[in-house]
């Protein structure tokens, strides 16, 4: 595996690995870094259908609308890049904020009604940002195929949409989500869970499959409503918690069951051929997202 820090070394050896195959094929797996299982089951997906994978870590600071977000971040990219080496990357981009943005940043996406559910509203810019610095990767790795986690299922739409948007060739390939043996999703953002917290986290993934049971007889609404009573019900009746060494809040942003193409809000589980669920709860100053499949 080698490592660059600067586009231009980056790009230089891709040129050389081209000139040596005209036909190479290249995986681009866009990441923030603080790898996980997950991020490496990205890699080694596109190991099997690429020639050449690229990998970049990079904490894009113009994706965060909440600048303490962004300070607490976990940077970990010396223990990253052994991660990566031990699952056969190719190629590692470390590149600093200037060198992914030399120039102040002007240019900014819009993604319709994509982008006025769920996160969009919460996360004021975030997603204009995630498409500036995915499509700068994209001009600089021009990649065949893109790896992204179906965890993050809203971005996934986006930038299918910014694709479509700026006409590029390249294939986004969605891969599923890869969970803790409890069920919690894979994410960066656990390691800031504290142990007694890490231990009710996975209860978040318990409920959503139980709303994927209640799908067969009860409605939308009445799915909907079960899910945010039930994360709700963490809490004591005043609002404290009732043991702060052992019992943690839930707080759901969001519970949305959206059609997986348009991401709009369903009313009806017949009129949809395609459903997810998407969430997003605050665990003890940590927000955790999650989605399941109904159909």
């Amino acid at each position: 595996m080698k490592q660059f820090s600067t586009v231009k070394s980056l790009q230089e050896a891709l040129a050389a690995a081209r000139g040596e195959n005209h036909n190479l094929t290249v995986g681009l797996v866009p990441t923030m870094g603080a790898l996980h299982d997950g991020h490496l089951s990205l890699i080694k997906r596109a190991k099997s259908e690429c020639d050449t994978v690229v990998v970049s870590v990079f904490v894009n600071p113009i994706q965060f609308n909440n600048q303490e977000d962004l300070a607490k971040y976990p940077r970990t990219v010396e223990a990253d890049c052994e991660k990566l080496a031990s699952v056969g990357a190719d190629f590692v981009l470390t590149p600093s904020v200037e060198e992914m943005y030399p120039e102040p940043v002007t240019t900014t996406y819009h993604f319709g009604a994509l982008e006025q559910v769920m996160e969009g509203p919460r996360r004021p810019g975030h997603f204009s940002g995630v498409a500036v610095v995915v499509r700068r990767l994209f001009d600089i790795v021009h990649p065949q195929k893109a790896y992204f986690g179906e965890k993050d299922f809203q971005q996934i739409a986006i930038i299918r949409n910014l694709l479509e948007q700026i006409k590029y060739p390249i294939e986004l390939v969605p891969c599923p989500i890869v969970r803790a043996d409890d069920g919690l999703a894979l994410s960066s953002r656990n390691m800031r869970l504290s142990e007694s917290a890490r231990k009710v986290a996975p209860t978040i993934y318990a409920i959503l499959r139980q709303a994927v049971e209640m799908s067969a007889t009860h409605s939308v609404a009445e799915v909907k409503q079960w899910v945010m009573d039930t994360l709700t019900a963490y809490h004591s009746p005043d609002g404290t918690l009732i043991n702060p060494d052992t019992y943690h809040v839930f707080d759901p942003e969001y519970f949305e069951i959206v059609d997986d193409t348009t991401l709009q809000p369903v009313q009806d589980w017949q009129t949809v051929q395609g459903v997810v669920g998407c969430i997003a709860v605050w665990l003890t100053g940590v927000r955790l997202i999650d989605m399941v499949r109904f159909r």
